[in-house]
């Protein structure tokens, strides 16, 4: 059996409440696709073995280690990166304006990723208590230690009106699934 890797294939999806199609070769990544073609740069490139989550997306509402996902698996659904989580007027998602009030980051490299895995955890309903919060953010590493501020904005922005989902103005809003 041969495998055609010059082949490249048509995928529909749905970017930050945007419907688009694009063409790609069946093994590109989904980090690779965001930030080499559509110029989205938010997700980070890490560890590129799915360890550190510093490229984390959601993929119809749950999330997913862009460096791991092709493009391919993404046809006909929902992809939210860090892009579609501020308001249209660039209000900050409560998320986001959690852990800025918590100086929940230092160097920022992991925040992105950090950011999409907290609106999947509170989502998820996870958020409840410190220890749960650590649990479940635990696939997100943040080489600056800064720990205790991202659980303390996990639980904060938990407390908040529509924090498990993008931004209710933006267009990414319309990508919430079974909401």
């Amino acid at each position: 059996m041969t495998i055609d890797f010059a082949r490249r294939v048509d995928v529909a999806l749905r970017l930050n409440g945007r419907d688009l199609t694009t063409v790609v070769s069946p093994r590109t990544t989904l980090l690779d696709w965001l930030r080499d073609d559509i110029g989205l740069t938010g997700a980070k490139k890490g560890c590129n073995e799915g360890a550190c989550g510093t490229c984390t997306v959601l993929v119809d509402g749950r999330r997913m280690n862009g460096c791991l996902t092709l493009v391919v698996q993404c046809a006909g659904r929902s992809v939210t990166t860090v892009e579609g989580l501020a308001g249209v007027g660039g209000q900050l998602h409560p998320v986001q304006q959690a852990f800025a009030d918590h100086d929940a980051f230092q160097c920022g490299y992991c925040t992105p990723g950090q950011l999409m895995s907290a609106v999947a955890c509170i989502a998820e309903g996870h958020a409840t208590d410190d220890a749960s919060v650590r649990e479940w953010m635990s696939g997100n590493i943040c080489r600056c230690s800064a720990y205790p501020q991202i659980t303390a904005a996990v639980l904060a922005a938990a407390r908040e009106p529509a924090a498990d989902s993008p931004a209710a103005d933006s267009p990414a809003a319309d990508s919430r699934e079974g909401r």
